[in-house]
């Protein structure tokens, strides 16, 4: 992991270029987060967390959001596939978010020293960001002592104290007059927007608008006042772009996290499409699967699709499973993705928040839902002509039904376009909803529905059937140096905020 974070890093010289802000007259070795510029250090910290995001955790979330499964010819992340992933498992996702919110955060405690509110407002919303999948995917982690380098064992805050303090330092960092920012000016060091700060300020208020949505279940009230409070602000709006990180130029250290992770430290065969993903997308003719799933582009065979249930990448006698197929179908990203944008937030996740939003406060979501999914399918490479025949067909709007049908579209059409990057968010909101519905039968039973949520066919799995994952649990590393981590809890113990 510490290659790949490494390789992304050398992306800062390329796309900076020689920065005024850095003094060549002083000693580099000298250099300490107060006294590093901050048009030198944001750099560091973006592409900590787009590494982060983009590769393990992304992992992580495609096989728990069931895009991906484990090759019956491989076996790296066999664990995942199993929910059987311990405190001795990836410890570099945690070390590495921190590492990079170190960088965050002495930006943002510069930032506010030299009242540079341009640059709080990014540190900010990025800290909040990362943040907020690091207490979805752990439940309690540092937050208010985290990244000092005062306190070498921070407390942990409760998953609830979190998602208080997030929004509290937004409306913070938001209510800075961005006029009267003093020091330098972000441009290319800011590897999201260039230094556009209504996009910063759209992205905040859309992360807002996730928080106050995430707690739907647990925290209604708070929930549903936030998301009104929001909504009927006539200075608010939401992130109508991608805020990623999108530089990635394909070449030798300069790819996409996710290529750079599983295939140049792995194998193009490791992963998988899954049933659940592959044959909803067949079930509704839904053009996507193509440029989803890669095909030989030597072959003259027509292209075909291979999938593999959940987890069936081994024999398991028990659920009536031989070893799955060889030939599986790979996700096109595996093969052609080492420019593929990084997505902190998609515009279609934008979209599809807003279009729950408004059904929270008795507004219709449909045109929100309908520009999310013509979003995704030009994204994709397809053109709204081809987008609008499904919006009018197999994924028209019940806008006529009840809520639950209304949510129930809206975050079925949110899994499938967080493919393949995002799956964290997918798995996220599964846990929040339980939307794609789960299935009742295994994959190898013929009355399964594509789209349904399988429990794994692995032999390996150790949980009572059904019992899917909620978390990743907290990392050796910390536990053993950070007498403040919390109990061990098992993966399935739910997050707070979890239906």
């Amino acid at each position: 992991m510490k290659k790949i974070i490494i390789s992304i890093l050398i992306l800062s010289t390329t796309f900076i270029g020689c920065s005024t802000d850095l003094d060549i007259n002083k000693d580099p070795d000298l250099l300490t987060p107060e006294t590093t510029p901050l048009a030198t250090q944001l750099p560091a910290g973006i592409i900590g967390v787009v590494g982060t995001e983009g590769g393990i955790l992304s992992i992580i979330g495609g096989f728990w959001a069931q895009y991906y499964t484990q090759s019956s010819g491989a076996n790296q992340f066999r664990n995942i596939d199993s929910y059987t992933i311990t405190t001795n498992d990836y410890n570099y996702a945690w070390t590495a978010m921190y590492d990079a919110l170190n960088d965050i955060k002495a930006v943002q405690r510069k930032a506010l020293a030299e009242e540079n509110w341009n640059y709080y407002l990014i540190a900010t919303t990025l800290y909040v960001q990362a943040s907020q999948v690091m207490t979805d995917f752990y439940g309690d982690i540092p937050y208010t002592e985290a990244c000092n380098p005062k306190i070498l064992t921070p407390k942990f805050n409760t998953g609830q104290e979190v998602y208080q303090l997030m929004i509290k330092d937004l409306d913070e960092a938001l209510s800075k007059d961005l006029k009267s920012s003093k020091g330098s000016v972000p441009g290319k060091d800011d590897f999201v927007f260039l230094g556009k700060m209504e996009k910063w300020k759209k992205f905040a208020n859309t992360l807002k608008l996730k928080i106050y949505i995430r707690q739907s279940e647990k925290n209604k009230t708070v929930s549903d006042n936030g998301i009104a409070a929001l909504l009927h602000d006539p200075n608010v709006s939401f992130l109508d772009t991608d805020a990623a990180e999108s530089n990635f130029t394909g070449s030798p250290n300069y790819e996409n996290p996710l290529y750079e992770f599983n295939y140049k430290l792995n194998t193009r065969t490791n992963i998988r499409l899954s049933k659940t993903l592959g044959q909803f997308l067949t079930n509704n003719a839904d053009p996507r699967m193509n440029p989803f799933v890669y095909w030989n582009p030597a072959s003259t065979d027509p292209k075909a699709y291979v999938f593999q249930d959940q987890g069936n990448y081994d024999a398991n006698p028990s659920l009536g499973y031989t070893k799955g197929p060889i030939a599986a179908s790979i996700p096109d990203v595996i093969y052609n993705g080492s420019q593929k944008p990084v997505y902190l937030m998609s515009y279609e996740e934008s979209l599809f928040l807003q279009a729950e939003a408004l059904e929270r406060i008795n507004q219709s979501g449909k045109a929100k839902y309908d520009a999310a999914i013509v979003e995704n399918f030009k994204k994709n490479g397809l053109d709204a002509s081809t987008a609008n025949s499904f919006i009018s067909g197999a994924y028209a709007y019940p806008a006529a039904g009840t809520f639950e049908q209304k949510l129930e579209a809206i975050i079925v059409q949110k899994w499938v376009a967080s493919f393949p990057e995002n799956g964290f968010e997918a798995f996220f909101e599964k846990n929040r909803t339980d939307y794609p519905k789960t299935s009742p039968v295994p994959q190898n039973i013929s009355t399964y529905i594509g789209g349904q949520f399988a429990f794994s066919a692995s032999p390996d799995v150790v949980v009572p059937y059904g019992t899917f994952p909620k978390r990743i649990p907290y990392p050796l590393s910390e536990r053993s140096y950070n007498a403040n981590t919390p109990e061990l809890l098992s993966t399935t113990t739910k997050i707070w905020w979890n239906k």
